[in-house]
Formats: C-alpha cells, structure tokens, sequence
C-alpha cells in the first residue's frame, strides 16, 4: 500500500473526520504547532515504504518557531536547540567516541528523514505552551493505523522506543522482521536518570542494518554530507 492509498484509507475512517474537525476548530483559535502545512512532514520527507528506522517521540515542541513535523526536530535556522535534541547529540557524541560530527547548532533532521529515519510523534500537533493538549483519541486511533501499516511492511526496520510513552506501542510491533530498541527519554528529566546515555542506540541500530545488507545510517548532520542527499 503506498502512502497515497494509505491516507485514501483512513480518510473515510471516523475518528479521522473528527479528528479534521478538531484541528479546523484548533487552527482557527488557537497558536497551534506545527503549522499545519507540516502537520505529515514525517510521511513527506521519508518514503514509508523504505523505512529503515522508526524513532517515536511524543508530541511536537510547544514553543514558537520549533516543531516542524519531525519527532525531535526543530526548524532550520533556529540555533536554540530544546534539551532532548541536545542529548540525543550528547549520546551520538557518546556512542561514536567524538569521531561523529554534530552541529549542535543545527537542529533539522530532515537528513535522517532522507535516509530512511521515520521520526514521528504520536500526537502530531499542540497548543503553545500546553504540552500534551493534543492528546485526544482521534490520534491514538490515528497512530494505531500508522503502526500496523507498518507492521504489514516486510523490509527489515529498526523501531527505537524512547521513554515510557513510547514503549507503550511495542505492542503494535509484530513483525518478526524487527529490532525494538528500548531507551529512556532523551529529556532531561529522563535521561538524568540513566537508561539514555551510554546505551549504543544508534550503533545497534547500524550494526542491525548492516547484518541485513541495508545502508547504514549516516547520524551526523555534516552539512557537507548532507548536500549531497
């Protein structure tokens, strides 16, 4: 199923024209983030049928001129990064013993998304300043649809579960054609606490897709590398 018929699918479904309903009203009268032109910058940036990786976040950045559809990505040119992204950069620091090159003043990962990255939060958009105002059965349903359609997916795919929330979909992760990575949070909150640093996520999921014959993936944010994309 491509992307295409996919949403062709669940555009009919209920919780999907209740959940437009919402987002009109949201939009309407409300800051809301993202804008909502990238509301599926996740679907438009990475092919969902070549996914090599899914990272699952949790809702979007809720500050101005942050989220722009991407789990744990902000908007090219803001160099103020929010303190998950600067930890998972910490931990890709970690990992690759400072050989990894990271612009910890550059917060875009539309180069992962290019590579196979599918970043995605499960509440796609939120109130400014009000975390989790989102969090409305329409996008659990939602999600639940975007994980079984990628179970149904047979290519070999990496699935990293970051915190609590995150780890609550392994459930929709059947396909024995998968490596599930547990971790904690990258937020301060939760990776103070240990479970995020020093756990090797990026690595193991390089060494995975290596032992399938697959690319790996090129974590660094090199401009120069990712040019040529």
């Amino acid at each position: 199923m491509s992307r295409e018929e996919f949403f062709n699918y669940i555009k009919t479904k209920d919780y999907f024209i209740s959940l437009k309903a919402f987002l009109d009203k949201e939009y309407s009268n409300y800051v809301i983030y993202p804008e909502r032109k990238d509301l599926l910058n996740a679907f438009k940036l990475c092919d969902i049928n070549k996914i090599k990786v899914v990272i699952i976040g949790q809702d979007p950045y809720f500050n101005k001129d942050q989220a722009m559809g991407l789990a744990f990505s902000i908007k090219p040119y803001n160099h103020k990064l929010p303190p998950s992204l600067i930890n998972i950069y910490k931990e890709l620091c970690i990992e690759f013993n400072n050989s990894l090159y990271m612009n910890f003043n550059d917060g875009d990962l539309t180069y992962l998304a290019k590579q196979g990255v599918f970043l995605i939060n499960p509440i796609l958009s939120v109130r400014e300043k009000e975390p989790l105002s989102h969090d409305i059965k329409e996008y659990k349903l939602l999600f639940k649809d975007i994980m079984e359609y990628i179970d149904k997916i047979n290519n070999n795919i990496v699935f990293i579960l970051l915190g609590n929330k995150a780890k609550g979909y392994k459930k929709y992760i059947t396909n024995k054609n998968r490596l599930i990575i547990e971790a904690s949070h990258p937020s301060p909150l939760g990776a103070n606490k240990g479970g995020f640093f020093n756990t090797n996520i990026f690595i193991r999921t390089n060494m995975y897709l290596k032992e399938h014959g697959l690319g790996e993936i090129n974590w660094s944010n090199n401009s120069l590398f990712n040019d040529k994309l």
